[in-house]
């Protein structure tokens, strides 16, 4: 008999544990829990953390998340007010507020996330077609951008590289987004704590032309620049130009002063040395004839003389009487 009553006492004591292992559970600091008993939820939610008792066999222990959760949704092409097509990425950080409610009507985060894929995607895309562009790009208002120095009073005076004004900015859509959001998530039971535009690209169709848009712009001051430089280029070969001629001009006036000098001070010379004796003059007069022969006349040239001409006299021969005139009055 001591066997069986053995046997049944282990039995009795495994079913003692086995009923106290579904009897206790433990609920830790990053979880809530709700008890449901085939099925429906059963009592409060349970918040606090520790050893907590339920009924064996009967109810279920379902564990919610009570930490910050993340929604980071997928990017989604929508059109702003201006009918620009753009590619919004939206993240925000939520939390289960009121875990019963959350469970009656969501159950899992799976759901929780599906359903806030639909509410926020949904209103971002409202929000973003009410909207500009530029609303939703820039942050602040009146901002005075860094102007370039080298623009001209007429770029200055067509606002080149003024921003565009703004009303809103993107803070104030993305809170405009969060407040009615807000307001629909609340009823499963979630807070939603803050939502952020993660980024915000132009949809790949529209990409190019605005890519265009923008090295036309770019072009545009590049053409200014060179076209600047072109004329800074012109002054600079004019101002060289002019100075060269200058330059040339005044080497060229004080060449001529010197070769007139020269000329002047050869002529006193052979002034002086004309004036010297008649023997004298008729050499200077031969000399100059001869240099004139030597010039004037090559193994092809043709002259036509009269016979009294100045430059026939020496090729028709020296006369010889005015020779021995001009011995006697050397030896007189």
């Amino acid at each position: 008999m001591k066997p069986i009553k053995t046997i049944a006492l282990l039995l009795l004591m495994v079913l003692f544990l086995v009923t106290l292992k579904g009897a206790l559970y433990t609920v830790s600091e990053i979880e809530q829990v709700i008890i449901t008993q085939f099925g429906k939820p059963v009592g409060e939610a349970v918040t606090e953390a520790g050893l907590k008792i339920k009924i064996p066999f009967i109810q279920e222990v379902n564990s919610i998340d009570k930490r910050v959760l993340e929604w980071d949704g997928d990017p989604s092409d929508m059109p702003t007010k201006d009918k620009l097509y753009i590619a919004v990425d939206l993240f925000a950080r939520w939390r289960i507020i009121d875990p019963l409610q959350y469970f009656l009507r969501l159950r899992d985060e799976r759901s929780a996330q599906s359903r806030l894929d639909d509410i926020l995607g949904s209103e971002t895309r409202n929000a973003v077609a009410k909207h500009e562009l530029i609303e939703i790009i820039r942050t602040t208002k009146d901002r005075e951008p860094l102007r370039d120095d080298l623009l001209t009073d007429a770029e200055r005076a067509l606002k080149m590289g003024a921003l565009v004004p703004i009303q809103k900015g993107r803070k104030l859509v993305e809170q405009e987004i969060f407040t009615e959001a807000a307001d629909k998530v609340r009823v499963f039971g979630i807070e939603l704590l803050d939502i952020r535009f993660k980024r915000i690209n132009y949809n790949a169709s529209v990409r190019p032309k605005i890519y265009d848009r923008m090295i036309s712009e770019r072009r545009q001051i590049a053409e200014r620049f060179l076209s600047e430089g072109n004329g800074e280029a012109a002054r600079i070969r004019g101002n060289r130009l002019r100075d060269l001629n200058k330059i040339q001009s005044e080497a060229y006036r004080q060449v001529e002063e010197i070769r007139g000098l020269a000329d002047a001070k050869a002529t006193e010379i052979y002034a002086q040395g004309y004036n010297q004796s008649p023997q004298a003059v008729k050499l200077y007069e031969f000399t100059r004839t001869m240099q004139a022969y030597r010039t004037i006349i090559s193994s092809n040239t043709t002259l036509v003389l009269s016979t009294d001409s100045e430059l026939f006299k020496y090729l028709k021969g020296i006369d010889e009487s005015s020779i021995l005139s001009d011995k006697n009055g050397s030896n007189n």
